[in-house]
């Protein structure tokens, strides 16, 4: 999802099982995505459909995609991830004219996504990940780092 007129582009890795089974974003109700995307855009994204979050973030200027386009993996877990192939994110950019920023979900996506866009004059954000997987970091810091994103929507 990327439309053109995206100021903030959030790339995750590889949508993981409960996701790719429903064909949305962010599906597994543990994965705090749409609770910490909300708070950047001002907005609580978890009370609304499917629909309505993707509307929401487009309306305010964020586009989501993924750093990886095709992989083997058994289960959801990043570290799983196999014959990855990249997806081309210098392709992508290029086709969003008013973007300022990339986010990356996760270590893994950021590994993938930062030597592609580097030079790109765009701002690189590295977020801590969304996933129930990564419970080291305190919700309240997750939080503070993903509503830093708002800088960049204006």
């Amino acid at each position: 999802m990327a439309a053109p007129d995206a100021r903030v582009l959030i790339l995750g890795s590889l949508p993981g099982e409960a996701s790719l089974a429903q064909g949305r974003y962010y599906a597994h109700t543990r994965n705090l995505f749409w609770h910490l995307a909300g708070g950047a855009v001002g907005r609580d994204l978890v009370a609304l459909d499917y629909p309505a979050r993707l509307e929401a973030l487009a309306g305010a200027g964020i586009a989501l995609w993924d750093t990886v386009a095709s992989a083997r993996r058994t289960g959801s877990l990043d570290a799983a991830i196999r014959q990855a192939e990249h997806a081309s994110l210098a392709g992508l950019v290029a086709t969003l004219p008013r973007l300022r920023a990339v986010a990356f979900n996760g270590r893994k996506s950021a590994a993938i996504g930062r030597p592609q866009l580097a030079g790109s004059g765009l701002a690189l954000i590295d977020l801590p990940s969304s996933s129930p997987a990564y419970a080291s970091l305190p919700l309240a810091e997750k939080e503070r780092v993903w509503a830093g994103l708002a800088d960049f929507l204006g």
